[in-house]
């Protein structure tokens, strides 16, 4: 096992890898931003080494420095989490030359799977069902990418190869736009991720966003852990996340399950994963893999039993996968609600003095948070605070246990986003299952 990892990340997921550190007998190194002094995982790890202002950029985001703080504590690794640096080839690159163990995918595992076309292209040849397209990165040819989406059909999209997160990304519904899009979208890639490579692919108008999660060690095993489903989203931004996905079959869960572990097989993974689909008709279109810990791994671990951040340190420290994919049982229904320091109706952030912090409880509640009373959530980073998640028998006793823990959780002295999951609670569709992504923005009227 690891001696002593630096924890390369901040909030409740830092402190989610510190706890999972202890539990193993690995001794921890928070590096962290000078605005970030009094997190909880900073006071807890066994060293701390502030690496750089408040800016993420000088932080966060710092390769140098992390490395450096790895080198001046005799680190043998480094855990990115999500976020920052976690899907950063080059960080994990950097790491690996430098001498650390960087805990999570090879690099060039991430490098593959961050280009979109590439991992589309790996997916096909690995049997994942991919979204009819372009097949690759589109030409300067007008006439052939005008065939291009007459074959595919309107609607169509234009993504950025290298884009993420809901950016670089164009509908078209008719031809006569089709060449401008093309052209906007290209100059968008450029300027956002220095990549102006964008293709095209089939728009899928009702589809859900459901995603399966991987562990592989990289010595020839690997498992799936079931899917989530996380349609309820903003502005492609998650807001609530469950497992499993409403109305998958066990039938469906299997096929597509053992596609992903394959994919992973053949392109040499190693570590936690995800596998995204879109769903749409009864039929699955892998879109990324995210080559990370997920914010929603807690709703996997409920349902199955499986620690995965225990698992990506004891992969990353040269062991073999313990479970098989006949160990793997799905055991009731899990749900997630991200809550955020945000107005709950403008969702503009509400940094500030949390005054008063209490967790809820009960039966099958777990909040994941580093905030407690007298923190100060700081203006520079993503505003989310905490996960609250419960785990029932069926998704209907899940669903009685999260709306208790929402009238249970007290957040004083800054606005957050509970309020919105209160009502999202309330909405008939969602307490039936199956919401398509686009369900909650048009209840919101943001469409």
């Amino acid at each position: 096992m690891l001696e002593k990892i630096v924890i390369a990340n901040r909030g409740e997921i830092a402190l989610r890898v510190l706890r999972a550190c202890r539990e193993l007998g690995v001794k921890t190194v928070a590096v962290h931003s000078s605005a970030d002094n009094n997190l909880k995982h900073v006071l807890l790890a066994d060293e701390t080494v502030c690496i750089g202002p408040p800016p993420s950029v000088d932080s966060y985001l710092n390769m140098p420095a992390i490395i450096s703080a790895a080198e001046v504590t005799d680190a043998t690794g480094i855990h990115p989490c999500y976020g920052f640096l976690s899907e950063n080839a080059d960080f994990a690159e950097r790491c690996e030359s430098s001498g650390f163990v960087f805990i999570g995918p090879p690099s060039d595992a991430i490098r593959l799977m961050g280009d979109k076309v590439s991992a589309i292209r790996s997916m096909k040849s690995a049997g994942v069902p991919c979204v009819p397209g372009s097949d690759g990165p589109l030409g300067e040819d007008t006439d052939e990418n005008l065939r291009l989406a007459r074959d595919i059909g309107y609607p169509i999209i234009i993504k950025a190869s290298g884009g993420g997160g809901g950016r670089g990304m164009r509908v078209v519904h008719s031809e006569a736009s089709l060449i401008a899009a093309i052209t906007v979208t290209k100059a968008e890639a450029r300027a956002a991720f220095d990549n102006d490579v964008v293709y095209m692919e089939k728009f899928l108008e009702q589809p859900r966003h459901i995603e399966f999660q991987v562990l592989a060690d990289g010595q020839g095993n690997a498992v799936h852990l079931g899917e989530r489903d996380c349609s309820m989203q903003r502005r492609h931004q998650k807001v609530i996340e469950e497992a499993p996905a409403p109305g998958i079959t066990e039938e469906q869960r299997q096929r597509i399950g053992a596609r992903c572990v394959n994919a992973c097989l053949e392109i040499g993974y190693r570590s936690a994963g995800t596998f995204e689909f879109l769903y749409e008709n009864g039929e699955f279109y892998f879109i990324e893999m995210n080559t990370r810990l997920q914010v929603e791994h807690p709703v996997t671990e409920m349902i199955t039993g499986v620690d995965i951040v225990r698992e990506q340190l004891r992969i990353a420290s040269g062991e073999k996968l313990d479970i098989t994919q006949d160990d793997v049982q799905i055991q009731g229904h899990a749900i997630e609600c991200r809550i955020n320091a945000e107005d709950p109706k403008t969702f503009m952030p509400s940094p500030g003095l949390v005054t008063l912090w209490h967790s809820p409880g009960g039966p099958g509640i777990r909040v994941d948070s580093h905030v407690y009373s007298g923190y100060r959530v700081p203006p520079f980073y993503d505003s989310m605070i905490g996960k609250l998640i419960a785990h029932g028998h069926d998704r209907n006793a899940a669903f009685a246990r999260i709306r208790n823990a929402l009238t249970e959780i007290v957040i004083e002295g800054i606005k957050t986003n509970v309020p919105l999951h209160q009502e999202i609670f309330q909405h008939a569709a969602f307490q039936a299952g199956g919401t398509d992504i686009h369900y909650l923005e048009k209840r919101l009227g943001l469409v």
